[in-house]
């Protein structure tokens, strides 16, 4: 895919051309999105818990697992057997939603609590795709 990168400034006397800006490259969304291939995987956001950070139900995640989860991360993880998407508050040991109605969770040591990697990114798809369905 070839992408066309414009620079649109104004000038003092005026708007120059649109046309100079122009620069055709090649981009690869993989190259754009994925900064550690062998160590990203894609998940499927569900449910509402992360509107505040603006990751809707259905949006694309892109998780790396190379990345070191620092407080403040959102991060998918598993808890109790479940895989969640919470931001991460490890000074506190909770998991934080992005949306009020959601309390945050405390982690404790009786807790099955594994992070399985950083959302780096999100992609929301203004439509579903055959291909994310279950």
């Amino acid at each position: 895919m070839n992408i066309i990168i414009s620079s649109i400034s104004a000038g003092i006397t005026g708007f120059e051309s649109p046309a100079n800006g122009y620069i055709q490259k090649a981009l690869s969304f993989d190259d754009l999105l994925v900064e550690h291939p062998s160590a990203t995987f894609i998940g499927v956001a569900q449910g509402e818990s992360m509107i505040g950070s603006g990751i809707f139900d259905g949006d694309i995640l892109i998780i790396d697992r190379q990345v070191t989860a620092q407080t403040g991360d959102i991060v998918v993880a598993n808890f109790n057997g479940e895989f969640v998407c919470k931001i991460l508050d490890l000074k506190n040991k909770v998991l934080i939603s992005s949306n009020d109605k959601n309390q945050p969770v405390p982690i404790h040591k009786c807790d099955e609590f594994s992070i399985e990697g950083v959302v780096t990114r999100s992609i929301r798809c203004h439509r579903k795709s055959p291909l994310l369905q279950l």
